[in-house]
C-alpha cells in the first residue's frame, strides 16, 4: 500500500532525531522504504558509533540527480509548542511539527517521488545522501563525503534540500568555530594585582576580535549578494571565574568566523592579535558555496522552475562539501527558513506538492 506524503512526513517527524542524539530508528525506516522501492543502500556509522548516515541509489552509472538531506532537527526544549512537536498535525493548509521545514519536508518529498515514479519512468539515476548532526557544524557529512562518489558515482547535479521557498541558491558563506582558553593564577582578590587574572587576556582577545572585524569591513573581500557583504568574526560566549573574591585562573571564549568564499578562516585568523596565555582550538567548520549558475546542469534544472534566477542565503548548509568534489551543486527545497527552528514549525502543503511535481518532472524528462 502506498503512503501519502502526509503519512511519510508524519513518520519522519515522529522520530525525535534532535541534534547530537541517536538517529538510527529514522535511518532504519528510510532504508527499508528505499529498499522496498528498488534502491541499493549503504549504511555509514559515525566515528563514535552513536549515529548513522545513509547512501542510496536507483539506476546505473554516472549522471542523474543526487539529493542531500540531514536527519537531525534542532531541540524543542524551552519552546512553547501548542501541540506535541513530534506529532504531525495539519491546520490552515500547513503541516506542523519539528523538522517539517528544516528539513524533513524535503526528505518526505524525495521519498514520495521515489514511491510514485516507477523505475521504467525514471530517465536518470537517482541517489540520496542522508547525514547526521548538520545543525551543529555539518559533522555527519564531513565523515561521509569521501565515500559519496566511490559509492554512488558522479551525478550531474547535487541538490541540497534546505528550505529556500523553491528558489535556487548557489551561494552561502562558510563557517569555522573556535574555543579560546586563557590561563592565569588563582589568588585572593584582596591581593589581586599579585596574580594573573585569566579574564584579562580573554577580554583582550574580545577586543582583538572587534578590531579584526573592523579591518574586514574596511579592507576584506566583499560580495554585495550577502548581508552583511563581508566576512564576520563574532565572540559569542565568555565565561570564567568561580567567585568574586577569587582571581580567576581560567577563562573560556567561544567565537566564530563566517567567511566569504574569497577568504579563508586561516587567513582571517592569521590577522588576529592573540594575547599571551591564550590557546585557541578550532572546534568545527564547513565550507562555503559559490556555484556557477550558468553550469549546464544547474540551468537545466532551473529551466523548469517558476523562479529560475539564482540567489544566496545567510545560513550554512552541506552544499560546500559536495561542491568541493567538483559537483554542480545547488541548495533548493520547500519551506522558508524563517519558519525553521521555531515553536510550531510548519510548512505549506502546497509547497510540498510543488516540490514533488518539479522533482518528478525533472527525473522523468
Amino acid at each position: 500500500m502506498e503512503l501519502s506524503t502526509k503519512d511519510i512526513l508524519a513518520a519522519l517527524v515522529g522520530f525525535p532525531t534532535v541534534t547530537d542524539g541517536p538517529n538510527g530508528a529514522l535511518v532504519d525506516w528510510v532504508e527499508d522504504f528505499l529498499q522496498l522501492h528498488g534502491f541499493a543502500t549503504w549504511r555509514l556509522v559515525s566515528a563514535d558509533s552513536l549515529k548513522a548516515g545513509l547512501l542510496a541509489k536507483r539506476g546505473e552509472g554516472d549522471g542523474g540527480l543526487l539529493c542531500s538531506a540531514h536527519s537531525d532537527v534542532v531541540p524543542v526544549a524551552g519552546q512553547a509548542w501548542s501541540r506535541d512537536a513530534f506529532g504531525l498535525f495539519e491546520r490552515d493548509g500547513r503541516y506542523f511539527g519539528r523538522g517539517t521545514t528544516d528539513m524533513k519536508g524535503f526528505l518526505a518529498c524525495v521519498l514520495a517521488v521515489v514511491q510514485s515514479l516507477k523505475v521504467e519512468a525514471q530517465s536518470m539515476p537517482l541517489s540520496l545522501a542522508l547525514s547526521w548532526d548538520e545543525e551543529i557544524g555539518c559533522r555527519g557529512i564531513a565523515e561521509m563525503i569521501d565515500t559519496v562518489i566511490p559509492t554512488l558515482g558522479r551525478p550531474d547535479l547535487c541538490l541540497v534540500g534546505e528550505p529556500t521557498s523553491l528558489k535556487i541558491v548557489t551561494g552561502h558563506k562558510g563557517k569555522a568555530s573556535y574555543r579560546a582558553v586563557a590561563t592565569g593564577e588563582a589568588g585572593h582578590s584582596a591581593m589581586a594585582p599579585q596574580f594573573r587574572n585569566a579574564l584579562h587576556p580573554a577580554a583582550d582577545l574580545v577586543q582583538a576580535i572587534r578590531e579584526r572585524q573592523s579591518t574586514l569591513v574596511k579592507e576584506g573581500a566583499r560580495d554585495e549578494r550577502y548581508d552583511p557583504p563581508f566576512s564576520t568574526i563574532h565572540a559569542g560566549v565568555l565565561r570564567g571565574g568561580t567567585a568574586l573574591n577569587i582571581v580567576p585562573d581560567r577563562a573560556e571564549l567561544l567565537f566564530e568566523i563566517r567567511h566569504l568564499t574569497a577568504e579563508t578562516p586561516e587567513a582571517i585568523m592569521a590577522g588576529l592579535d592573540v594575547p599571551r596565555n591564550v590557546t585557541i582550538t578550532q572546534t568545527g567548520s564547513y565550507p562555503g558555496l559559490c556555484s556557477n549558475a550558468e553550469h549546464p546542469a544547474i540551468r537545466a534544472f532551473a529551466s523548469s522552475l517558476a523562479q529560475p534566477d539564482a540567489g544566496t542565503v545567510a545560513f550554512g548548509t552541506e552544499a560546500g562539501f559536495f561542491a568541493k568534489l567538483g559537483l554542480a551543486t545547488i541548495v533548493w527545497g520547500p519551506g522558508d527558513m524563517g519558519d525553521g527552528h521555531q515553536p510550531d514549525e510548519s510548512i505549506a502543503i502546497s509547497e510540498l506538492e510543488s516540490c514533488i511535481r518539479i522533482l518528478r518532472a525533472y527525473l522523468s524528462c
